[in-house]
């Protein structure tokens, strides 16, 4: 199945309607299917962190990358508590929809957790993981992760937060920064992501965040690829190594010189990571 993008907006692609809510994805090429997960953010989107990623494999395998709930441009529906028991559920039906009976997992930060998370309700799906700035264990809330100014549905606070994404700011472009704040403005665009942020109960203490327990990953016995960037300032490096040290089928690579965002920042190296590991495993 061959994926028909919008002209005017290629985050655009195909929509099924998965557990009552319309959801956006796009897919492109042929053979064992490798579906991309996303990560957390405004604005965020499949195509966000994919338009590279999704042509690439596209000749070697069937990518399929779907806008998570809350995110992108599948429906917000009113009243919708967001969880990841949700999106674990909601997961498991777009694949029930598109006809994946088992599928490689890329996850992209939060879609690296939500790849965790899956795997660990239905192993029977997940042939193999490849987690990227993925959160693991428990450790402090960075400022990367939260920003070092509140929230503000501007083009400048835009361009100031995705700039703290990659190694070198530079990698942030102006088309970039137009896409992410285009998107910003649909409704309760935040409200997934806030739910994602640990609450600070008290505020003389750093918020901690929570990913997969490292007792819990000792479980997963799937071949997992770790990929995290040295100078991650969103997820440290060595909270993505508890991946590796804890998972029995896990391998890594790390990237000097290179932030949270490993798909955009060493898009060929990363690609040629994936088909090998693929077709190794």
């Amino acid at each position: 199945m061959t994926v028909e993008i919008s002209n005017s907006n290629p985050a655009i692609g195909e929509r099924i309607t998965v557990l009552d809510v319309e959801t956006n994805y796009l897919e492109r090429g042929a053979g064992e299917p490798v579906v991309l997960l996303h990560g957390s953010g405004a604005g965020v989107s499949a195509w966000a962190n994919w338009y590279l990623a999704i042509p690439a494999l596209a000749d070697n395998f069937r990518v399929v990358a779907p806008d998570l709930p809350g995110f992108g441009y599948t429906e917000r529906k009113p009243g919708l508590d967001y969880n990841m028991k949700f999106w674990v559920a909601h997961l498991l039906a777009f694949l029930d929809a598109c006809g994946i009976e088992r599928a490689t997992l890329v996850g992209n930060s939060f879609g690296g957790g939500l790849s965790l998370a899956f795997t660990l309700r239905h192993p029977e799906r997940v042939a193999r993981l490849v987690l990227m700035g993925t959160p693991a264990g428990q450790f402090p809330m960075t400022k990367g992760l939260k920003g070092h100014k509140p929230f503000e549905p501007t083009r400048e606070w835009t361009a100031e937060m995705l700039r703290k994404f990659p190694y070198d700011p530079a990698i942030v472009t102006e088309q970039m920064i137009d896409e992410r704040f285009e998107a910003m403005q649909r409704p309760d665009e935040r409200k997934a992501f806030k739910k994602l942020m640990p609450k600070n109960e008290n505020k003389e203490k750093e918020r901690i965040v929570r990913g997969v327990p490292e007792d819990r990953l000792q479980t997963i016995e799937q071949p997992a690829l770790v990929v995290h960037g040295r100078e991650d300032r969103v997820i440290p490096v060595e909270v993505g190594l508890r991946l590796l040290h804890n998972m029995p089928a896990a391998e890594a690579h790390v990237f000097g010189h290179c932030g949270h965002w490993v798909q955009i920042e060493r898009p060929q190296a990363f690609h040629a990571l994936v088909r090998d590991f693929i077709h190794r495993t």
